[in-house]
């Protein structure tokens, strides 16, 4: 059985084939489709998070309001830039989420990716550190948020104080206990998925993934996760890893269907320069009718190895049509590959 989840990019735009065509639209309908996914089994509500585009680009108040309105399902981000990020006032929006969803928060950080605008973080107030890159600054980060995470006190209490302070160094507050276990690093290269794996962050792996090897992009995709198994067993972490992978997945039962993503039936992995001599592969979109869809992903190496899976949704033709998308996956496909 595996977990699945949606991934949203939460993109709006004024287009007349948009549903969400308003950054009001998009927080509203996310939060809705999060509702409505609860209902249907689905595991897991995913966003991205990006900076200086129209796109969802802070995350906490949506995760906040996601886990005022439901129960059970997971409430997550792939992933947080923390170039971006002040890893405090990180740790407590992220207590705050946690505690108001109940500890189903489920966050996915890393160095961050190419963005809109040229560094943009030095917009943010952010400059690396002298001898630092932006990736190395983005490292750093993470894992100052990690240590405070742990809710140790580390700051000198006032001896004046406005209010009574309890005795010994003072931690952020609000703290929410257990969200450290439920960190996640977007890993894009084998080498920093073996560091998640080092620093105990479970691993989130997109459908793009730095080519190491010239090898088909599912493949890639699993020798990196069993990298990361492997070195998280070797460090002696006493609970278990979990793994997700994001796929862009759609079932063909209906016209409407065939019409959105039939097209998409023959793709094949891309390759693509993602930064300056940095080379890409770029997974595949899936598109078939079911019993085909099935054989095909029974293939896919990456998602054998993974205990999540994150469908990626095309979150600006609506709530509806995207509930219908993710109930075509449950009813249809996932039964016939064991995920349910």
């Amino acid at each position: 059985m595996k977990r699945i989840g949606f991934l949203s990019f939460g993109h709006w735009s004024n287009h007349p084939a948009y549903n969400a065509r308003t950054a009001s639209d998009t927080l509203l309908q996310s939060i809705d489709l999060a509702v409505a996914a609860e209902e249907i089994g689905l595991d897991g509500a995913y966003f991205r998070v990006h900076h200086f585009a129209a796109q969802l680009g802070s995350p906490f108040p949506l995760l906040s309001a996601i886990g005022a309105k439901t129960s059970r399902i997971e409430i997550g981000t792939g992933v947080i830039d923390m170039r971006y990020e002040n890893p405090l006032y990180m740790v407590e929006d992220a207590g705050a989420a946690d505690l108001i969803s109940e500890g189903r928060l489920q966050l996915g950080i890393s160095r961050g990716s190419p963005e809109q605008v040229i560094d943009g973080w030095r917009y943010f107030g952010y400059e690396p550190a002298e001898g630092e890159t932006d990736a190395d600054m983005g490292r750093r980060k993470a894992l100052e948020f990690l240590d405070k995470l742990k809710g140790v006190g580390f700051a000198e209490p006032n001896p004046y104080p406005m209010f009574p302070n309890p005795p010994g160094l003072l931690r952020l507050e609000p703290y929410s206990e257990g969200l450290r276990e439920r960190i996640w690093w977007g890993a894009a290269s084998n080498a920093t998925a073996v560091w998640a794996a080092e620093n105990e962050m479970y691993l989130q792996s997109s459908t793009l993934k730095m080519d190491e090897s010239g090898k088909p992009f599912h493949i890639q995709q699993a020798e990196q996760i069993r990298l990361y198994k492997e070195t998280w067993k070797k460090a002696g972490h006493r609970r278990e890893p979990r793994i997700s992978v994001s796929r862009s997945i759609f079932a063909l039962v209906n016209d409407q269907d065939r019409h959105f993503f039939g097209r998409e039936a023959k793709q094949v992995d891309q390759i693509g320069m993602i930064e300056p001599n940095k080379r890409a592969i770029f997974g595949r979109s899936y598109a078939a009718e079911p019993d085909q869809l099935i054989k095909e992903l029974a293939k896919d190496e990456a998602i054998q190895e993974a205990d999540t899976i994150l469908l990626t949704v095309p979150n600006t033709l609506g709530v509806d049509y995207n509930v219908h998308v993710l109930s075509a996956i449950l009813e249809h496909v996932a039964p016939g590959l064991g995920w349910r």
